[in-house]
């Protein structure tokens, strides 16, 4: 009875390591349509509001919509490339959370944060748009003591880094100075490298600047483009830029100008589509760039 048996039992533990031996196959890598692994990492494209993100979302192809709390991923290709739209929501910190969900999520080989701004630089104009070569948080700050009815003056306010050290950034003076985030240097190529084909303003490198505010005091804005050099604030760059640092991941931010109150460059709302589009172009010519590598 034992000899008969054997081959029976023997035959069933050969059946189940192969399953999983197959199993393990499937689940090693992901897998595109065809059925073949993927091991390309994802290029992510953010955008807070839906003006920002769905026009881009609607040039990706094989396009499939995910969501985690509050923010939405549109995940398709692009050149064969996969590329995922980040609707993020407004500021900062909906902006810090997306992301470090993207990065956990898809491990991402950049992150571009791109959408509306408005004007620091009475240089620049509606439609302009602004590379973001440093990216910074215009929203830390300190106040100065001043005792109760000395007032309040904004413009003695210093910057605080909030990365500066592990204590108590309002104690330690060291934390006292800005911190710049610096634009990945293969996707600022990538973005120079195509701004002939937007036409509708100039394209320059400059810092954005970030907070949860909105200026709308001339003579603070132009406090900040002295003592921060500012060429454009928003929402959410400088906190996307601090989770991708975190995560050592590329980061670019593009910024185009809905408005400036430097020079009564009145909001435009188009502004939102013709930042994506050249962004797209950006993301085309940036793809070219990893396949050579």
């Amino acid at each position: 009875m034992k000899n008969k048996r054997l081959p029976k039992y023997a035959l069933l533990v050969t059946i189940t390591v192969l399953l999983l031996s197959i199993l393990a196959a499937c689940n090693s890598a992901p897998q595109n349509e065809a059925g073949q692994k993927n091991t390309q990492q994802p290029i992510i494209i953010q955008g807070p509001m839906p003006i920002e993100a769905e026009n881009f979302a609607k040039r990706l192809e094989n396009v499939k919509e995910e969501k985690s709390g509050n923010f939405v991923f549109y995940k398709g290709t692009l050149d064969n490339y996969p590329v995922i739209v980040a609707k993020t929501g407004k500021g900062m910190e909906n902006t810090a959370a997306a992301t470090a969900v993207a990065v956990e999520r898809y491990n991402p080989i950049a992150i571009i944060n791109q959408g509306t701004s408005g004007g620091h630089d009475p240089n620049l104009n509606v439609f302009d748009i602004v590379l973001g070569k440093r990216v910074t948080n215009i929203g830390a700050l300190k106040t100065e003591n001043m005792n109760e009815n000395q007032g309040i003056d904004p413009t003695k306010w210093i910057p605080v880094d909030l990365m500066a050290s592990e204590g108590s950034a309002g104690e330690d003076p060291n934390a006292e100075k800005i911190r710049y985030y610096e634009g990945d240097k293969d996707l600022l190529a990538a973005a120079n490298a195509v701004k002939d084909k937007y036409t509708k303003g100039k394209v320059v490198e400059g810092i954005i600047g970030s907070a949860d505010v909105w200026n709308n005091e001339v003579d603070r804005i132009k406090w900040f483009h002295t003592k921060y050099g500012t060429s454009v604030e928003e929402m959410e760059g400088a906190a996307a830029a601090q989770m991708a640092q975190a995560y050592d991941v590329a980061f670019l931010g593009i910024r185009v100008l809905s408005n400036n109150k430097t020079n009564d460059g009145k909001y435009n709302p188009d502004t939102a589509s013709a930042n994506q589009e050249y962004v797209y172009e950006v993301v085309k010519k940036y793809i070219t760039t990893l396949s050579s590598k």
